[in-house]
């Protein structure tokens, strides 16, 4: 019944707009576009980025002049101020699809439960959603007031209403709009905030064609007023409801028609000829719809355009193309005092206007006045040319978007597996979500997805060999490893680059690894670069061995996901976590299973937690807990008693700070990463790196001695108090703002 009532609908629209023949061009070219998407593959808008997406529920077999003013045009106009832009068919997109913008522009779109979860899929990745119309068919208290729509049948009104308010209903779910005219601004204001105006203006191409019709005219011109002074008056129709429109001249047109032999009208579109008119039908020239490629040449054989509207709230909020079609062949126009003709007309310079009962006195002058027409015909086309046109008004396509778009960052990640690293990056990127940037995920190792984490959405793109195709311009683009960092420098459209450093990756890699170069190589970027890093350790080599400036950015802790509690010591096995990377030789969590190889198997049960390497089979394990899901990392802390910890280099080491917030105690070699707040005795007992009978002492120690317990157990969780994530949120986003100001 829904695809009935939409097929339905679409069909009185088209009727309306397009009369016979455009409603059955349209039913051809929906079904061969049918059977292309059905038959054959066609691009994937996923694997191509823009600043701006215009998804178009208006297509141009349909209507053609509101798409392509308003999509076509605009990304002309966008594309000349410096953006990416694009389109593509709401019919044929589905919602993920439309994450290839970074702004998304709805035109014309009626609600769908598709164009629905398009916006809320938009909207829940950070993306800007914006909504644009150019006629006021957001309501039925303004489509009530016109008359084709009067005359509709009740059927026929419920569909089209049913329309109306579902164009409304896709206004609603937008954060923005854009649109033609201060009246339209003025309606939509009354459903959403902000609107903003960007008046129709010309394309290149209509420019082109423009001035060969001006002057292939002026001649014909030029012949046709020596021979008689023919008047030749042009009325140009772009559907059946400017019938009621011509109504308001027709009275005038007749009587000019009578009194001046010389005058003949022409008249183009789907308009009725009044029966008043019908004695003059040998002076009364007609033509058919056309397509808009030959509408200047017919515009500019004429010698005043006639461009009466009916003075209603909704024509009001119409625009002045017909005004500038006929402006840039030089033609003057004769309009209703009214909406934007008003706004944009200068009355007896650019154009001629009218109020009801003044149209016999300014089309008899018109006609009479040669030199008139003409002086207003130059000073149209003069301003239209330096106003109207998409390469003229780019400052202001510029001014909107950049009010309607968000900042736009990326971090670009190693990989989508997560590590300590990985998570740090989620999290500095959930924290300029929630502050309103559009924020994307870029990585070598995936396909397009959306990453859910944390309670956030992100766009997670691949700039791999068959990935994703980058046109969008970043505000700011964070490296994440050394690896990412040629991604960056290589990407043009980029405001700021940086590197967010969190560990000495020159020795993740052995010597004689040519890996170590590159790495090194990482710390010596152009002086554009901004360091960021997440530990006074790293920030201190940054600077004092490299000379950069670093930004420190410290770590933080969901604590509220942790339950901290005193563990009960007697009656049961100490249960003893290690956790690391056994493939990882700095991670030295062999030297952890050689401690636990010296402790009672009867009286410590050793557990493991790795995400990626399996436990050798020199190790005894009583449990593995392998790739365990972050949110599930809590509940292994708690569960365990001691963190045994012996990694010989961390930027920041995440699984102490973990333990002490759930209570546990930890035994821990110190490093450069846990220098900033591990104090042994006081929140960890600390041993040197190899000395694994003083590791063996330590836990001792925590076993036998209830007093050191309870002070460990106080002092880690005043340790963890300082170190809740949302404490070190506003300094985080403060300090990305700051690099893109």
């Amino acid at each position: 019944m829904g695809r009935a009532l939409r097929w339905s609908y679409l069909f009185l629209r088209s009727w309306d707009e397009a009369g016979l023949k455009g409603t059955f061009r349209e039913a051809r070219t929906r079904f061969i576009r049918k059977y292309e998407r059905e038959h054959h593959e066609y691009s994937r808008p996923e694997r191509v980025l823009y600043d701006v997406l215009f998804v178009n529920g208006c297509p141009p077999e349909q209507a053609p002049h509101p798409p392509r003013y308003r999509v076509t045009h605009q990304i002309e106009q966008l594309r000349a101020a410096g953006y990416t832009a694009a389109e593509i068919s709401a019919e044929a997109c589905r919602p993920e699809d439309v994450l290839a913008g970074s702004t998304i522009v709805f035109f014309r779109c009626p609600y769908t439960e598709k164009t629905g979860e398009a916006i809320r899929l938009a909207k829940s990745v950070g993306k800007r959603v914006a909504f644009d119309i150019d006629d006021l068919v957001i309501d039925t208290k303004y489509t009530e007031s016109i008359p084709a729509v009067k005359a509709f049948s009740r059927e026929e009104r419920a569909l089209y209403d049913e329309g109306v308010e579902r164009y409304g209903a896709t206004l609603r779910m937008c954060e923005a709009a854009t649109t033609t005219t201060e009246g339209m601004r003025r309606e939509m204001e009354k459903i959403l905030s902000p609107v903003y105006v960007n008046r129709n203006c010309a394309s290149e191409r209509m420019v082109q064609l423009s001035e060969d019709a001006w002057r292939k005219a002026a001649e014909e011109k030029r012949v046709r007023r020596a021979a008689g002074k023919e008047v030749i008056l042009g009325y140009f129709s772009g559907s059946v409801t400017h019938n009621a429109d011509f109504e308001l001249i027709r009275p005038a047109v007749t009587r000019v028609m009578d009194e001046n032999p010389e005058v003949r009208l022409l008249l183009m579109g789907m308009l009725d000829l009044p029966e008043e008119l019908k004695p003059y039908e040998g002076r009364i020239i007609r033509k058919p719809f056309t397509e808009w490629e030959g509408l200047p040449e017919i515009i500019a054989g004429v010698d005043l355009n006639l461009a009466p509207v009916e003075d209603t709230v909704f024509n009001r909020a119409k625009s002045e193309n017909k005004w500038v079609e006929a402006a840039l062949v030089k033609v003057p126009t004769a309009a209703s005092r009214t909406g934007a003709f008003e706004e944009m007309i200068r009355d007896g310079e650019t154009g001629l206007t009218a109020a009801d009962g003044e149209w016999y006195e300014v089309l008899s002058r018109a006609v009479r006045e040669t030199e008139l027409r003409d002086r207003i015909a130059e000073n149209a086309y003069r301003y239209c040319r330096a106003h109207c046109v998409t390469t003229e008004n780019t400052a202001r396509v510029r001014e909107i978007y950049e009010k309607i778009r968000k900042p736009h960052a990326a971090f670009v990640l190693p990989s989508c597996e997560l590590s300590g690293g990985i998570m740090v990056a989620l999290r500095h990127a959930c924290f300029l979500q929630d502050a309103g940037w559009n924020v994307d995920l870029i990585s070598t190792t995936a396909k397009w997805h959306v990453w859910k984490e944390f309670g956030h959405s992100f766009q997670c793109l691949s700039y791999a060999d068959g990935g994703c195709e980058f046109n969008a311009y970043y505000d700011l683009m964070v490296a994440t490893m050394w690896t990412t960092v040629d991604f960056i420098r290589g990407y043009p459209r980029v405001g700021t680059r940086a590197y967010l450093v969190q560990n000495y990756e020159r020795d993740f890699y052995p010597c004689g690894d040519p890996q170590r170069l590159g790495s090194e190589a990482s710390y010596f970027l152009p002086k554009e670069w901004k360091y960021l890093t997440i530990s006074p350790w790293c920030e201190g080599w940054l600077r004092e061995r490299y000379g950069q400036r670093p930004i420190l950015l410290r770590n933080g802790l969901e604590t509220e996901k942790y339950t901290p509690r005193r563990r009960d010591w007697a009656g049961r096995k100490i249960r003893i976590l290690i956790e690391g990377d056994c493939a990882v030789d700095y991670k030295n969590v062999d030297e952890s299973f050689r401690i636990a190889g010296m402790l009672d198997p009867e009286k410590y049960e050793i557990r493991y937690m790795s995400y990626n390497a399996e436990p050798k089979e020199t190790y005894r394990v009583d449990q593995f807990l392998h790739a365990v899901p972050y949110d599930r990392t809590p509940e292994v802390y708690g569960e365990c008693d001691i963190l045994l910890k012996s990694s010989l280099l961390e930027s920041f080491s995440y699984p102490p700070l973990e333990m002490m917030a759930t209570g546990g105690a930890c035994v821990v070699v110190p490093n450069g990463g846990n220098a900033e707040y591990l104090r042994d005795g006081e929140n960890c007992l600390l041993y040197p790196a190899g000395d694994v009978g003083a590791a063996v002492e330590a836990i001792r120690r925590i076993t036998e001695d209830a007093e050191l317990r309870e002070r460990l157990y106080k002092g880690g969780l005043e340790t963890v108090r300082g170190r809740d994530w949302q404490d070190l949120r506003e300094q985080i986003v403060s300090a990305y703002e700051g690099l893109i100001r």
